[in-house]
Order: C-alpha cells, then structure tokens, then sequence
C-alpha cells in the first residue's frame, strides 16, 4: 500500500515540477514520426486509415509510447470491434476476436507481423500459442471491412498487422529500463542509420517478471522472454531511373514461462484469487520463435511498384503442464475437477495438495510441438489518374506451406506433503505422434476507382488449400509408417468483397460494403470451411474539432466452426466441428477531442470508444468443448461481451505527459446460453483504471512511470482452460527512457 501511494505521489510532483520548469527550460521532445514509408505496411500512417472504404484502425508510434504496454491485449482495448478475453495478465497468450470471430487463441484472424502471416502454423494449426512482442513494435494497423479480403486466408472479422520497427533515416537509438511490482523488469535498445545505398537497425527486448500469483511452496509464477531483430537494406540511388531496394529481416525470441492450465474453483477465487493449487508447481512453458525474411522491391515508375517477400518461420514450444488427476484408477481432467470440486473430492484433495497421493496419480503432459510456415508472396501495385478519376490495381500472389509436429508424452507424479514427485516418465510420442500440414496458394485482386467524392474498391480473393494429417500413432515412436493413417481435405473458394467511401466535403464521409467471410476448415475430409456474408455501413467525420467513426455491421454466418482446443477446455486434438448458423451484429463508435486544441503550450486529448456486439446461434447442437457447451437455438456465444467501453485522457506538454485510460469490460458468459449471467457461468463486467507519466529531462532523456489496474480492481479474465483466472492487479513501474 505504501508503495502504492509513494509511486502516485512521486508522478502528480513530477508534474509539479514540470510546469515550475516549464518558461526556464526550452528542450522539447520531438514527436515521433506518424508516418511508417514501407510496402510491409497495411496504411502506413493515419490518414490512409481513415481513407479506407472499410473500417480500420491506426495505432501510431506516438500513441504506443504514451502507455509504454507490453500487453497488447491492453494496446488493442481502445480499439472498437475488439473483444479479447485474458490468461497469464501479461498478454504472452492473447485470445483476440474481431467484431465476434471465436476469440480462442486468436485463431479466426490474419494476424501478420510486417506483412507475413505470423501465427506458427496459420493454416493447418492457427491456434496462436505465439504472438510476437508488442513492447518492440512501432505501430499497428487493425483493418476490418470489406477491403480487408487482401489479407487472408482469415477475412470473417479482419486482420491485424504489427509493424516492427523501422530502419531510420539517420543515425538514432534508445535504451529503455524500467522496473517494479512482481520484479517485473524490462530492457529495449535500438540502434539503426541509414546511408544512400545502405541501412540498419539493431533491437534487443528483454522482458520479465516473477509473476503476481502464489504457489504454496513459494516458486515464481512468471517469465522470462527476450526478442532480437537484425535489418538490413540495400538499395538503389534516389535517383535511379528503376528503384530497387532488398530488405533483410532475422528475429530470434525465447521464453521460459511458470504458466499453467490449472486455474481455481469459485470458492477458491473468492478467497484467494492470486493463489495457484501446489499440482501446478512444475507447470512450465518453455519455447523459441525464429524468422528469416528477404524483401525485394522494384520500382518501375511513380505508379509501378512490384514487391516480393520471402520468409521463414521456425516455432518450437514444450508447455509441461498438469493434464490429468486420478484417483482410485480413476482418471479426470483438471477441467472437471476444478468446474465441480464436489462431486470429485478426492480428485480436488490432490489438485491442491491438501492430501497426499499415489505414484501416478497427477499426470502432466509434456505438450511438444513444432511448428514451421514458410512460403513467397508477391504484390503488384499500379495505379494510373485521368480527369478527376484515379485508379489502383493491387495484385497478390501468395504460396504458403505450415505444418504443426506432434510428438507428445504424459509424465506421472504423486504429491507428498506437498511436493511434486516423477514417479514415471511416459516415452515421447506416447500422447500424440503426428504431423498436421498444409499446402495453400493464393490470389487476390482489388481494384480502387476514385471519381471526384466517391471511392469504389471491388475484389476478389481465391485460396486454394490441402490440409493434410499423418499419424503414426502412439506406439511408432521412430515415426516408421507401419500404422500410418493419413487423411486430407481440399478447400477451392472464391471470396468476393466490395466497399466505397463517399466524402461529402473535408470533414464528414459515407463508407460501407459486403463481403465474403471464410476461414479454413480442419483436415477431416467431410469439414466444410466457415462462411459469412458481412455488411457493414459507417461515417467518418470532424465536427468543431470532434472527431470521430460510427460504424454497424452485421455478419450473416451459414457455417460457424468451432475448434478442440485443450486451451478452451476440450481434448486439446483441435478437431474443428460445424456449428452452423449464426448471426453477429454490432455497433462501434470513436470519438476523439482536444480540451485545448488552440493552447499552444498544452494539450488535453479525449478519446472515447464504445462496443455493442449481440450474437445468436441460429440452430442447435452439442460439442465437447467447454468454450461451447450444449447450444439451443437463440442462445449467444460465449466469451463475447455485448457492451465495451474505453476512455483515455492526456494532458501534454513540452516538458511533460500525463495519461489515463479507463476500460468498463462488460460481463460475458462463458458457455452459449440466455440466462443472467452471474459469477457462477460468467465473468461478471469491470472496470480498470491506467496510468501513465513522463517528464522529460532534455531531449535525450525521459522519467517514466506506470501503474496497471489503479484502483487495484480484484476481477476474473476466464473460466478456461480449467477454472477462473485473475487480471493484473495493482502494479507500479518506473523507468528511463535515453534517446540519441
């Protein structure tokens, strides 16, 4: 509590000191640039986001520093048609939903780091135990709507693309430290220039912490992840007739993380939210991510540009973690038992140690994977302008392989006392020993026409997609094929979209569109790919200096697929099931006003933003996973909540920053159904306060402060994998921010 109150204090008597300074100290600290020049880039800067004929969105560079997040489900709160529900309360596993998608493990998303689709396995295993660090990216462009049917193979909900940072122009780098609650610390440097014919940047991100959950014998419940990207650029003279340049891109990261499945029971939250059951004590995550990419850009002419990526995306993952108790030859899955502790008291006894066991009676599962995506896309950008028309025609080529390698065992421990103890050890690919893969090739074309107000973008996409499974079962561990089975699916789609912008003057405009919506099925001969219609119709306007974007959609789904993920409390084999129709409908608003837009010395930014999304399954059906349960027609799907409200305000000054943002979480259920929902099937509504501050020394220089959850709100996130999960609590982190 002290703590608490003296890091507060010390931020308000920063600002003290700020405005006492302020008419002796001339530095100023220069903004960073809001345009990112780059052919890896969605809109590249905010103008071209609000110019888009569908929704989008831009988070700048300057708008990222003002929190300094490293959790990007924090980052994307502020940004409309975003459902997101937590797991770990530092965002390593973010579980993202656009404008109603099923949210687990961001799977119904193109989610693309400069470009390349970056989940480990985005076609044949989508589920994205990877995401890449938000704390080192310098924008991110969120695209929904109709135009978005570019960046598939997802186009339901839309795509989100992270920029990472750029090569500079000159010679620049920084170095940020910051440390705080849960020894929780953080260590950024960047260094990079640019010369006529070459470029660089060099950027190292550690990130760690000791976690703010307890286990009884006192072990860390945190992380420790570190990231390192090199790029490099050749280029051609500015003055070349034919403008080339080649991009090299290598990024390396690392994570060792205490994580678990294994959440708590509802009394257990009640009285001890932070708390962890002592049979999650060995639980860890251990994983590495590596990429390579080569870029080539070719440049006929001002209105003819053609650009080739090639990339390389390696993911190994091993998350060891409790899978099962038994008890009297009675095995139960930790789901169960902490769903129900009554009806398995036995079982819940030696969850949480309170008992001791046999030999066997916890078994952990060593969840080995390896991942790799690779593949060489190709991008053809003309355009041509005539009398009060313009026109674009972008082109895309893209040919993707992914395939995901099962080779899994279960161990077996008793609890005496509470310790752990490995009683046998399960050999590996005893639990699972297959390769799930994918073989896709893509196509899109959109056409712009602008003729004086009015901007039309028809497309097309076309995905071409052979999945394929090889198991060689549990007991063919050298993987010889005597008991191979193999089984493959073939998808051949056409996903037509259109959208237009009408600008009826500088400051008000009509946008809208329709589109195709469709993501892939799994490799189960008879599963059929998921399929919307999705319209949507919206305005962007400045009225006096408010500014803002209305937008309602409705998706029209005829086939809905929902996923086996043991991350959402099924088996974990993630079989796709067909949940048939359904239909989502919503409304997004963001407004955004300057209490002091003509001050010249301060500047007091509002923003406000707001969510209304309603769901209903339009049929009935029953699944094994507990993210669906036993659906009835009508009934709404689970882990989206129907209101979400977001407000941040500033106050800016040459020598100082002050940011607040507020996010009211409404309550969502956590199985489809109709009834209130309630602590005991939900996650009930919150509200989080954050607070941000610098003041900045000189221009080289900058005092940082940070506090998550202000008012220390005790709040659950989930009920999944297996039992009820809390948010972040009140933490506060101060650090140094070095610019040269």
């Amino acid at each position: 509590m002290k703590i608490r109150f003296t890091l507060i204090a010390l931020l308000l008597s920063s600002v003290i000191v700020a405005q006492e300074k302020e008419e002796k100290q001339k530095d100023s600290i220069q903004k960073l640039d809001q345009v990112l020049i780059s052919t890896q880039v969605i809109f590249g800067n905010k103008y071209e986001a609000k110019n888009r004929t569908g929704s989008s969105y831009y988070i700048s560079p300057e708008e990222l520093a003002k929190f300094n997040y490293t959790d990007i489900n924090r980052v994307l709160r502020s940004v409309p048609g975003v459902n997101i529900y937590e797991e770990d309360g530092f965002g390593l596993r973010p579980n993202i939903s656009l404008r109603g998608t099923s949210p687990e493990r961001s799977a119904k998303i193109s989610v693309m780091e400069d470009g390349v689709l970056i989940a480990p396995a985005p076609y044949s295993a989508p589920a994205a135990y990877y995401f890449p660090s938000v704390a080192r990216m310098q924008a991110v462009e969120i695209l929904k709507g109709s135009s978005q049917i570019q960046y598939g193979p997802f186009t339901t909900g839309g795509a989100i693309n992270l920029v990472s940072t750029q090569i500079p122009n000159n010679f620049q780098g920084s170095l940020k430290a910051s440390y705080g609650s849960f020894n929780t610390g953080q260590i950024h440097a960047k260094l990079g220039d640019s010369k006529t014919n070459f470029g660089y940047s060099l950027e190292f991100l550690n990130f760690n912490s000791d976690g703010f959950k307890d286990l009884p014998d006192g072990s860390d419940t945190g992380f420790d992840k570190n990231d390192f990207v090199a790029k490099f650029r050749l280029n051609s003279n500015p003055e070349a007739a034919i403008r080339q340049a080649v991009n090299f891109k290598f990024q390396y990261s690392d994570e060792v993380s205490d994580e678990t499945y294994l959440g708590l029971s509802q009394e257990d939250f009640d009285m001890a939210p932070f708390s962890r059951y002592a049979s999650s004590q060995d639980d860890k995550m251990t994983n590495d991510h590596i990429q390579f990419s080569v870029s080539h850009e070719l440049e006929f002419s001002k209105n003819f540009r053609i650009t080739t990526d090639a990339y390389y995306n390696g993911f190994s993952r091993n998350w060891y973690k409790l899978n099962d108790i038994v008890f009297n030859g009675d095995k139960v899955s930790i789901a169960s038992v902490v769903e129900d502790p009554s009806a398995y008291p036995d079982h819940f006894a030696i969850v949480n140690g309170s008992s001791n066991s046999d030999a066997d009676a916890i078994l952990l599962k060593a969840n080995n994977r390896r991942y790799k995506s690779q593949g060489v896309q190709t991008k053809f950008d003309i355009h041509w302008a005539g009398t009060n028309v313009f026109h674009d025609l972008e082109i895309g080529l893209r040919y993707h392989y992914d395939e995901e390698d099962r080779f899994q065992w279960k161990d077996g421990y008793n609890i005496i006392n509470g310790e752990m103890n490995l009683t046998s050890a399960g050999p590996g690919g005893s639990d699972a020993n297959r390769i799930s893969s994918a073989n896709a090739f893509a196509g899109s074309i959109l056409y712009k026409l602008k003729y004086n107000k009015l901007t039309l973008t028809p497309g097309i996409r076309y995905e071409n997609i052979v999945l394929k499974r090889e198991d060689y079962g549990t007991a063919d561990f050298s993987r010889s094929g005597q008991n191979l089975a193999v089984r493959e699916n073939n998808v051949d789609i056409f996903i037509p979209g259109i959208g237009f912008n009408y600008k009826f003057n500088t400051y008000t405009s009509l946008y809208g569109g329709v589109h195709k919506g469709f993501s892939p099925p799994g490799n189960s001969p008879d599963q059929t790919s998921e399929e919307s219609i999705n319209y949507e119709l919206g305005s962007r306007f400045n009225f006096k200096g408010l500014r803002g974007d209305v937008v309602a959609f409705y998706n029209d789904y005829s086939n809905l697929l929902g996923s086996d993920l043991a991350a959402t409390g099924g088996t974990g084999s993630l079989d796709q099931f067909n949940a048939g129709e359904v239909a989502v409908r919503g409304l997004e608003v963001l407004l955004n006003y300057d209490l002091l837009e003509k001050n010249t010395k301060f500047s007091f930014p509002i923003t406000l933003g707001y969510t209304f999304t309603d769901t209903e399954f339009l049929n009935s059906f029953g699944s094994d996973d507990d993210l669906w349960g036993e659906v009835t027609e009508g009934d709404e799907l689970p882990y989206i909540a129907k209101h979400q409200f977001n407000a941040s305000i500033g106050l800016e000054n040459k020598l100082f920053e002050l940011n607040v943002n507020g996010r009211f979480n409404g309550s969502f259920r956590t199985t489809a159904g109709t009834e209130k929902i309630t602590d005991e099937n939900g996650v009930t509504s919150n509200f989080i306060l954050d607070f941000s501050g610098k003041y900045h020394i000189n221009k080289n220089l900058s005092i940082t402060g940070n506090i998550i959850n202000l008012l220390d709100e005790t709040y659950a996130v989930s009920r999944v994998p297996a039992g009820l999960r809390p948010g972040h609590p009140f933490g506060g982190y101060a650090g140094l921010e070095f610019r040269f």
